[in-house]
């Protein structure tokens, strides 16, 4: 048998952390004497750990300019590991104060999804999993699960995000969904009919534009239906499936998320092509996809997704 600390494990090959923590902090400034303030230290002894790193490194981290300091490439380097790094450190600290009897988990996602998808499946969450407070955070912007700001998220996108695990929940396609009372069957009918459009993020991998319908369509766009300014424009696609089912115009909405609709014939996909918008991913930081309550939570998801 082993003893514990035997060469199974090789010796950390790190600087002292008083270092670390004083060149983070007066990076983080490109100040020394900010960075003193925040560590309750003097300037001279900030300027003395920055300067034995940089001698341990073997290179400098500060170009030092009259009364200011700016960052050298394998500063900055280092100052984005180390910031990630410490918010990482720092959001685990924060969770093992939380009480131990803390079952609650924040899922953060985007607004159409949580209340096209996710809420009308609370009551059967709460039966799944009674001894768990699911908290839901609803907007588009993007928060840092790595720090703690939330436990999983379910976002559109590739996927590959660094410091996440994350798998893929379902794929997602557009499609054109109205009201049946307009009576719209044909593509060529379309023109007759007002558009409804709605706003993407400028990130977004492939948004599911009008443009791009009326190209993968293969008919030519009405001139002057491309700008928003010709039809019903929303910055949120809820209103936009709600202008839709009131039989205001013709909508490109996600299948997934009208999927009650389409079931109970409020809207119909009156013809295609549909367009691939990727795929939704369930996420959360890496180390905390085996925490039991986050587990359970990820488990219900997938299930309810599997399901459809």
């Amino acid at each position: 048998m082993q003893e514990i600390g035997s060469s199974v494990r090789p010796q950390r090959r790190l600087p002292p952390l008083l270092s670390l923590r004083a060149f983070e902090a007066a990076a983080a400034h490109l100040s020394f004497q900010r960075a003193a303030i925040e560590l309750s230290v003097t300037p001279s002894a900030i300027s003395h750990q920055v300067r034995a790193l940089e001698d341990t490194l073997g290179q400098p981290l500060f170009r030092r300019l009259t009364r200011q300091l700016a960052l050298t490439l394998a500063g900055q380097r280092l100052f984005d590991d180390l910031r990630m790094g410490f918010d990482a450190l720092e959001a685990g600290i924060d969770r093992l104060r939380r009480p131990a009897m803390s079952q609650s988990v924040t899922l953060t996602t985007n607004t159409a999804f949580a209340a096209r998808w996710v809420l009308p499946r609370m009551t059967a969450f709460r039966k799944a999993c009674p001894g768990i407070e699911l908290r839901l955070h609803a907007g588009d912007t993007l928060v840092d699960l790595a720090r703690g700001d939330a436990d999983i998220a379910v976002r559109s996108g590739s996927g590959n995000w660094p410091g996440l695990v994350t798998s893929e929940l379902m794929p997602e396609r557009y499609a054109p969904l109205c009201n049946p009372m307009l009576g719209l069957r044909r593509k060529s009918d379309l023109p007759k009919h007002q558009l409804i459009h709605c706003d993407w993020q400028p990130n977004a991998l492939a948004p599911a534009l009008w443009s791009r319908w009326f190209r993968e369509a293969d008919i030519a766009q009405p001139r002057g239906r491309s700008a928003k300014a010709t039809g019903l424009s929303f910055s949120d696609e809820t209103h936009a499936m709600l202008a839709a089912l009131a039989g205001h115009g013709v909508a490109l909405l996600s299948l997934t998320l009208a999927a009650e609709e389409l079931r109970s014939g409020a809207l119909v996909q009156p013809f295609g092509p549909a367009l691939d918008t990727g795929s939704y991913f369930l996420a959360t930081a890496n180390g905390r996809e085996n925490e039991p309550a986050i587990r359970a939570v990820w488990q219900w998801i997938e299930s309810q997704a599997a399901a459809g």
